[in-house]
């Protein structure tokens, strides 16, 4: 096994749900760190299909997509992939944010976010800086 083999496995697997294309690439940004690898599907279909292959630690899930809502994807991922820890992401419906609670999400952060709040939260949870 080389180094970069090594390094990848160690790093948290980070999973963003999310349709907005500029909102993917500004949690990217934000999220630039050699100790979390993160990447984004558009889709609850794709996320299925991306938690068959490799679960993620941690995952931010917008409640709107195109297929669906999060807070019903929520419901899977916990009964699926209990160890799986979920952020909640929103600026539609705020009140969304005490029902995703309610309903497992770990924590829940209304949008637009501060680059301190995503980190904050990604620590309180795995333990990882970004």
């Amino acid at each position: 096994m080389n180094n970069a083999t090594v390094e990848s496995a160690l790093k948290q697997k980070l999973l963003i749900i999310e349709d907005e294309g500029e909102m993917c690439l500004l949690i990217n940004l934000l999220l630039d760190s050699k100790d979390l690898e993160v990447e984004h599907v558009k889709t609850i279909s794709d996320a299925v299909e991306y938690f068959q292959q490799q679960p993620p630690s941690i995952v931010l899930l917008d409640n709107r997509l195109p297929d669906g809502f999060g807070l019903d994807f929520l419901s899977y991922i916990k009964e699926n992939y209990p160890a799986t820890k979920v952020i909640m992401i929103s600026g539609i419906d705020v009140a969304a944010g005490d029902v995703a609670l309610e309903s497992g999400a770990d924590l829940f952060l209304e949008k637009p976010f501060t680059k301190t709040q995503l980190c904050k939260a990604i620590e309180d949870l795995t333990g990882q800086r970004c």
